[in-house]
Formats: structure tokens, C-alpha cells, sequence
């Protein structure tokens, strides 16, 4: 397995308008998509750094700050891009990491899955 960069970064935010004026007004991070999410009551704000990298930005009603993992404000997760999903979850397997199912993205169609590092961060495989 060979991990080529970082594909985005997802933060969970407290006041959705505010953060959103933040990073793409006065970070001049580019929107790339917006979506609202009717069956979870959420945003779902995707930006681009000039490198490429992304930034998601969501919001969930009553989300309690962050006490470990995700679903809270701060940080969701960190993603890796990888060319193969699926070499790259059973090599994690093959060293006793364990990994999520792999899935799809139902706005991207590009596959993922989940891990967590040794403290717990949620760590996410993202295919090219």
C-alpha cells in the first residue's frame, strides 16, 4: 500500500452560515458543492484548496462537542487517497488493523472504507 496524499479533511461545525463565511469567504477556499440533506437535517459543504485537497464541511443539529470520535464539532476524519481501496484495506487486514466494509460514495461513486490509528482517530481510504 502506497498513500498518496491527503484527499480531504471533514470538520463538523457548531453555527453552519458562520463556518461556511469562514473558509470560503474569508479563507477564499473554492465551493465545489453544496448540498442539503433533508433526511439528516444537514449540510454538506465541499471546498478545494488550491493543492487539490478538499475540505467538507458539515452540520448536524445539537452535534455535542467533540469528545472523540466522529459525529461531534471538530475534527470528522482524515482521508488518504489510494489508487486501490480494496489492496489497500487487505493490506491494513494483513497487519491486524481492522477495516470497515468497503463503500460507495452516493455522490461520487468513488469507493471508501474506514480505519482508526492506534489512539482511535477515524482514518478513511479514498479511492482516485
Amino acid at each position: 500500500m502506497q498513500l498518496l496524499g491527503i484527499h480531504h479533511v471533514a470538520i463538523i461545525c457548531s453555527n453552519y452560515p458562520r463556518s461556511k463565511h469562514f473558509y470560503s469567504e474569508i479563507l477564499k477556499l473554492t465551493i465545489i458543492n453544496e448540498h442539503y440533506r433533508a433526511e439528516r437535517k444537514s449540510y454538506k459543504l465541499d471546498l478545494a484548496l488550491p493543492d487539490g485537497s478538499q475540505l467538507e464541511l458539515f452540520s448536524f443539529k445539537d452535534a455535542p462537542s467533540r469528545p472523540s470520535y466522529p459525529e461531534a464539532q471538530g475534527l470528522r476524519h482524515l482521508a488518504f487517497k489510494v489508487s486501490s481501496v480494496e489492496n489497500s484495506k487487505t493490506y491494513l487486514e494483513s497487519h491486524g488493523i481492522d477495516v470497515e466494509e468497503i463503500r460507495e460514495d452516493e455522490i461520487t461513486g468513488k469507493k471508501f472504507t474506514f480505519f482508526a490509528d492506534p489512539d482511535g482517530l477515524p482514518l478513511e481510504l479514498y479511492a482516485l
